[in-house]
């Protein structure tokens, strides 16, 4: 049986499910990481080109590797041999046809909240790719606008910060944000998504677990 945890949990998922209904977005609740990678297949038309943006989630679930076992054309930066390539099949992915992603934070009302040191997830969240699909754990979801910037600044990017191994970022080695200039920055670009403004491009999964950073 759920715990009153979950329940709770699955209360306010399926709250803010509405609230991003009402702003355009298609969204769904699912219980856990399994369900999560299915839907989100099943949202992928066939013979599509998919890509992604960098996620501790995506990775957590094993969303790339069903990408690939499914036969999808991917565009994939990682596979790249050096910086200058892995930047053009950033740009590439700008075109792709599904773009798959995280966000760093949600309010409860349904805003989106992201914050990239390239600036190429948040690119193609907003322009380019035909479909954005996004994976949020719930532990994602902020009562207010003004606890997810905090959660991105306090929380995922110092995280993510420490993942990369990025010493010249402040963040990195105090734990919380230092408004750094630095050219290891990981808060280059901070996007607020407060609608689609296509419907239905951007999907959004809220999963009753706790994923990613």
């Amino acid at each position: 049986m759920p715990t009153v945890f979950e329940k709770r949990g699955a209360l306010i998922a399926q709250k803010v499910v509405e609230n991003l209904k009402s702003r355009k977005f298609d969204a769904y609740f699912v219980e856990n990481a399994k369900d999560a990678v299915e839907k989100a297949i099943s949202l992928i038309p066939k013979g599509s080109v998919v890509s992604w943006g960098g996620s501790m989630t995506l990775v957590e679930i094993g969303m790339q590797e069903r990408i690939y076992k499914e036969g999808f054309t991917v565009i994939d930066r990682d596979k790249a041999k050096d910086p200058q390539e892995r930047a053009e099949l950033s740009r590439k992915a700008l075109l792709s046809d599904v773009y798959l992603t995280s966000t760093n934070a949600i309010s409860q009302d349904g805003v989106l909240i992201n914050t990239d040191g390239f600036g190429n997830r948040v690119a193609a969240m907003t322009f380019g790719p035909k479909s954005v699909i996004v994976i949020a754990g719930i532990n994602k979801i902020c009562k207010t606008l003004e606890e997810a910037y905090l959660r991105v600044k306090n929380h995922a990017s110092p995280l993510n910060a420490a993942r990369l191994s990025l010493t010249k970022t402040a963040c990195a080695s105090t734990g919380f944000c230092q408004d750094c200039k630095s050219d290891e920055s990981v808060c280059s670009f901070t996007v607020q998504t407060r609608m689609s403004k296509v419907p239905g491009r951007m999907k959004v999964i809220i999963v009753g677990e706790n994923l990613g950073y």
